[in-house]
């Protein structure tokens, strides 16, 4: 079977089509193949005949934190956006890979289930989340995570447990598996939902202060060195407002890099290694990106 004989399957298959269509930071190129999975059973179907055909094959979450390069990606590119259920039972909260890890901590407050709150701005997918680690303000995914089912890119169907996820500061196993992420479980607490969701205002109240929201981003771009806070470090260099193409260091975060109007992917890494440069040749400091970067140059 053809990549595109899928379509005649009922799959949502599009062909050549931009992905700063979807990208949190406005740019990047064209996929050559793009779908969009209602269920398990599509995914899988999609994998197999990626495997069949020997097509690349990249999977993308909500693309909040994510820099796709202006060559685009060669073959097939998997957005999971469309499998987003979540459920919720007893303590353990259940999401699928392409739910957004704030609808699941607000479902979760408003289920009277607490250990969320640290997600409640955080736009990535719940898939996203368990890839990398997400967190913030003192709370992480593996906190939470009670357990993960991923597909393998050979077909099978695999559950890790938490302490089978090798979790580290913005690192999960998957990252070296490159198995896909179908669903999370999540184990919280009780508490109250009313104390639950007023610790979540408050912090979403603080990320409008402190973010640039008002800009396109892929959010917080480089890993936190150990003993150092990036923006203040950026910010000493005289680095914040810098501005390369459409791309500028946020002058509200200078931990952000914001797309000011029509920047490319390529301006945002030229502004990212430039910043890179500065700061080693400064402080012999390291910055290594927490966002993720893909694709042709």
């Amino acid at each position: 079977m053809k990549l595109l004989d899928l379509k005649n399957e009922g799959i949502d298959l599009k062909e050549q089509i931009p992905l700063s269509k979807y990208t949190f930071t406005k740019t990047g190129g064209k996929a050559d193949f793009l779908a969009f999975p209602k269920n398990l059973a599509e995914l899988k179907k999609l994998v197999q005949v990626s495997n069949e055909n020997q097509i690349p094959l990249t999977i993308i979450g909500n693309a909040s934190n994510l820099i796709i390069r202006d060559g685009g990606i060669t073959g097939l590119v998997i957005i999971l956006t469309e499998m987003n259920s979540i459920k919720v039972e007893n303590n353990k909260v259940s999401a699928q890979a392409g739910a957004r890890i704030i609808d699941t901590a607000f479902k979760s407050a408003h289920a009277g289930l607490s250990g969320m709150e640290f997600a409640a701005g955080i736009p990535g997918s719940i898939g996203g989340a368990v890839f990398m680690n997400a967190g913030a303000y003192g709370g992480e995914t593996q906190d939470v995570l009670d357990s993960v089912t991923v597909l393998t890119r050979n077909g099978e169907i695999k559950t890790y447990t938490n302490s089978e996820m090798e979790f580290s500061y913005r690192h999960s196993k998957v990252q070296d598996t490159k198995d896909i992420v179908v669903q999370a479980t999540f184990k919280l607490k009780p508490k109250d939902k009313s104390a639950i969701l007023d610790e979540m205002n408050y912090l979403n109240a603080l990320r409008r202060y402190k973010q640039p929201l008002e800009y396109p981003s892929c959010g917080s771009v480089f890993k936190r060195p150990k003993g150092h806070f990036v923006g203040p470090m950026i910010i000493k260099a005289g680095l914040q407002g810098t501005q390369i193409g459409g791309a500028q260091n946020s002058m509200k975060h200078a931990g952000f890099i914001v797309n000011k109007g029509g920047a490319t992917a390529t301006d945002y890494l030229d502004l990212i290694h430039y910043i890179q440069k500065v700061i080693k040749e400064k402080y012999d400091i390291d910055l290594h990106t927490e966002v993720r970067i893909i694709g042709k140059k």
